[in-house]
């Protein structure tokens, strides 16, 4: 793994950028909220090399195709629907043509009429590579976490849009039962498959790995949120 990256970014800024075996990813913070948007590209040696993913169209239309240059973004992720991951979504699929995907639970809630809408298990190509879509139910209905499991070398990597962050779970509005919901999909799908080594890429703010969060499960648990 590039021993550059850190994940720390901020509105303005540069795009910081990781390569791994076989991937590239881009991580850029857009808008008032500070969001992520992350931009992975095939740089293996098959047919689909070249061809990209971006997660969150979130804001930004200008700095976001910029980071895209001459990527052949083929697909746009939404990870939910809240309105703050989506805004330059429109934009973005005019300018790259990509199929607008979204699990199908929150489709109705984004600008622009979901071309692939995904439910858990499902897998989303980026190139020769898959990225499989984990449900996470509570932050809102239809939020989507995704799964890159690298060749050798690569490690693994989880975009996990409002549903995880370094110190806990996303945001529930104090609902006791979407809280449940919420956390138990994260320590069963999430922690429950995957290393601690796994890399964590949030919708806002600083990367973290499942092995840093884990130990405090129960006291979010305890907390409530």
């Amino acid at each position: 793994m590039s021993d550059s990256y850190t994940g720390d970014v901020r509105v303005g800024g540069p795009a910081d950028v990781r390569e791994l075996p076989g991937l590239t990813i881009r991580k850029l913070a857009v808008s008032e909220m500070a969001n992520n948007a992350y931009l992975l590209i095939d740089t293996g040696t098959g047919p689909g090399t070249g061809q990209a993913l971006l997660i969150d169209a979130a804001a930004d239309p200008e700095a976001l195709l910029g980071m895209i240059d001459a990527a052949d973004v083929r697909t746009v992720v939404t990870t939910h629907g809240h309105w703050d991951h989506h805004r330059a979504l429109p934009e973005v699929l005019r300018a790259t043509g990509a199929e607008n995907v979204a699990h199908a639970a929150d489709a109705a809630d984004l600008p622009t009429p979901v071309t692939r809408p995904v439910e858990h298990g499902d897998t989303v190509p980026v190139g020769d590579h898959e990225l499989e879509v984990v449900h996470l139910r509570g932050h809102t209905p239809g939020s989507i976490a995704l799964v890159w499991r690298g060749p050798e070398g690569a490690g693994t990597h989880v975009f996990t849009g409002d549903s995880l962050f370094p110190g806990g779970v996303g945001n529930t509005q104090s609902d006791a039962a979407r809280f449940t919901s919420l956390i138990d999909d994260v320590e069963v799908r999430l922690f429950g498959v995957l290393p601690d080594d796994t890399w964590v890429y949030p919708g806002h703010g600083a990367d973290t790995t499942l092995g840093t969060e884990r130990p405090h499960l129960a006291e979010w648990r305890d907390r409530g949120w």
